[in-house]
């Protein structure tokens, strides 16, 4: 029995599991358990396609697998929580809107699969970053130390305009940079490196108030390279 073949799909059930977990913390507004799962389950995602390329075992199930994992992840699980944090305004009528996240990520996790163009590069913004946005949203709305342009995040209509925003931007033909590096070739991964070493500063200095700065910071950043490309 070839063991080796199944790690990679165990992990992508790693990640389901992990974003069925944070729906029952969202269940209960366990937002800091929701983020960890959620994070956890982003972490199975990214080694089951690193160990399914070692082991030359990658194939059409796993592709399949792994969006279906990433659609309860990085689809549902955002989509309730704002769904959730809505609900509890006085515009809970409209609750429902946060959904359209979790319909925005469908969308992009269908066309990547049959998307030929993304191998080493991603157009449009990645599921597991757009969670990873939102997800940390409702932990810092309750930090007293988070400056105050990003508490106005906790603005009801904000958080509409963030919610159609990320359906567009994950499915916008814009071109970002992939972390995945393949070798150790600084010159070739400069851009990945430096975003890295930016990220981790980040959130040494500023906790869970960095990850939505990241995730920003990692949309100009590829548009910012995208233009320089061109010249």
């Amino acid at each position: 029995m070839n063991i080796k073949k199944h790690i990679p799909n165990i992990l992508t059930l790693l990640n389901l599991f992990c974003g069925c977990m944070a729906l029952v913390a969202l269940a209960h507004s366990g937002y800091e358990e929701a983020l960890f799962f959620v994070s956890l389950g982003i972490f199975f995602d990214f080694f089951d396609g690193f160990f399914a390329r070692k082991f030359g075992v990658s194939g059409p199930l796993g592709v399949q697998l792994d969006s279906l994992a990433d659609m309860v992840t990085s689809g549902v699980a955002p989509g309730f929580l704002m769904y959730n944090m809505i609900g509890m305004t006085k515009l809970y009528d409209f609750a429902f809107l946060g959904f359209i996240i979790t319909l925005g990520a469908c969308y992009r996790l269908a066309n990547f699969n049959i998307d030929e163009r993304q191998t080493d590069h991603f157009i449009g913004l990645p599921t597991p970053a757009n969670t990873l946005f939102f997800m940390s949203l409702p932990l810092i709305f309750l930090d007293k130390f988070a400056p105050d342009f990003i508490k106005k995040f906790d603005m009801t209509y904000v958080q509409f305009v963030l919610i159609f925003l990320s359906a567009y931007i994950m499915n916008a033909e814009i071109p970002l940079f992939s972390l995945k590096i393949k070798n150790f070739s600084v010159q070739k991964y400069k851009l990945q490196l430096g975003f890295l070493a930016l990220s981790i500063i980040m959130m040494v200095t500023l906790k869970v108030v960095a990850i939505p700065l990241i995730i920003v910071a990692y949309v100009l950043l590829s548009v910012f390279n995208n233009i320089l490309a061109k010249k």
